[in-house]
C-alpha cells in the first residue's frame, strides 16, 4: 500500500503537476525525491511523460493528442502504448517547447540512467527490502511488487480512459474530461478532470483543494511548510465558482 501511494506521487506530485505544469516550484531536495518516485512508477522518463501529458492538454481528444479518447475507450486507456505514434502526434510532440526540463539537471540525470534507476527502485529494492527485512520471501515479495506496479500503472491509465468517459462535467460541458470521486480516491486526487483541464495551472488539481480526496495537495502542502515547495498556483474561489455556474 505504501510503495503504490508513493508510486503515485511520482506521477501526480512530480511528473503531473511539478514538471508538466509548472503548477508549483520544488528545491533540489524535493526534485531528487520526486525523481526517485516517479522512477518508482515507472511510467517511462519524466522528460518523455511530460511532452506526452503537454501535448495532451494542447490537443486534448484530437488526432494530436497521444491517447485521443475520440478513438474509444481501449486505445485511450492502453492502445495507444500498443502503437507507434502518428505523425499528427509526432509533430505536436515537436512543436512542444520542453526547454525548461531539459535544463532541469535532476531530469537530464533521470534521462541519462533511466534503465539501472527504474530498473533499481522500481523493481529491485521493493522486492528486496521486505525479504532482507521481514523475512518475506521472493516469490512473495516479487509477486506482491508486480501488483503494485500494475495497479498504479491502471489507475494513472484510467485518467486517461476512465475520466474521459464517464463522469460529471461542472466546469465545461464541451469537453470530454469528467469528474470521478472514486478515480480521485486510487489516483490520490487526479479525478477532477473536467477541473483539470478548465484550470491546468492550478497546484491542487480540484475545486477549492477538495483535499478530502487529494492526497496529493497535502503533499505538497507539507513541502511547502518545510520550505522545499514554493510559488504554488491557484485558482481563486470566485473564479471557480463563476465559471461552475
Amino acid at each position: 500500500m505504501l510503495t503504490y501511494q508513493l508510486s503515485i506521487l511520482g506521477i501526480t506530485a512530480a511528473a503531473h503537476r511539478l514538471w508538466s505544469h509548472r503548477s508549483y516550484k520544488a528545491k533540489f531536495p524535493l526534485q531528487v525525491i520526486l525523481m526517485v518516485l516517479n522512477c518508482m512508477s515507472f511510467q517511462n522518463s519524466a522528460l518523455n511523460w511530460c511532452r506526452d501529458h503537454r501535448v495532451h492538454h494542447k490537443c486534448s481528444d484530437t488526432d494530436g493528442d497521444p491517447h485521443n479518447a475520440s478513438r474509444g475507450f481501449f486505445f485511450s486507456h492502453i492502445g495507444w502504448l500498443m502503437t507507434k505514434k502518428s505523425e499528427e502526434v509526432k509533430r505536436q510532440g515537436n512543436s512542444i517547447d520542453m526547454s525548461d526540463l531539459y535544463n532541469n539537471p535532476v531530469l537530464r540525470f533521470q534521462k541519462k540512467y533511466a534503465v539501472p534507476l527504474i530498473g533499481t527502485i522500481c523493481f529491485i529494492l521493493p522486492t528486496f527490502i521486505p525479504m532482507y527485512f521481514w523475512g518475506e520471501t521472493l516469490n512473495n515479495a516479487w509477486h506482491m511488487n508486480i501488483l503494485r506496479y500494475v495497479l498504479a500503472l491502471h489507475a494513472t491509465l484510467c485518467v486517461n480512459s476512465v475520466a474521459h468517459k464517464w463522469g460529471y462535467k461542472p466546469y465545461d460541458k464541451n469537453i470530454l474530461p469528467s469528474q470521478d470521486i472514486l478515480l480521485s480516491t486510487a489516483m490520490l486526487g487526479e479525478g477532477f478532470h473536467n477541473y483539470h483541464h478548465v484550470f491546468p495551472w492550478d497546484y491542487q488539481a480540484a475545486e477549492l483543494g477538495n483535499k478530502k480526496f487529494n492526497h496529493t495537495t497535502y503533499f505538497i502542502d507539507f513541502f511547502a511548510w518545510v520550505g522545499w515547495a514554493y510559488d504554488l498556483k491557484s485558482s481563486s474561489e470566485e473564479v471557480v465558482r463563476n465559471r461552475a455556474e
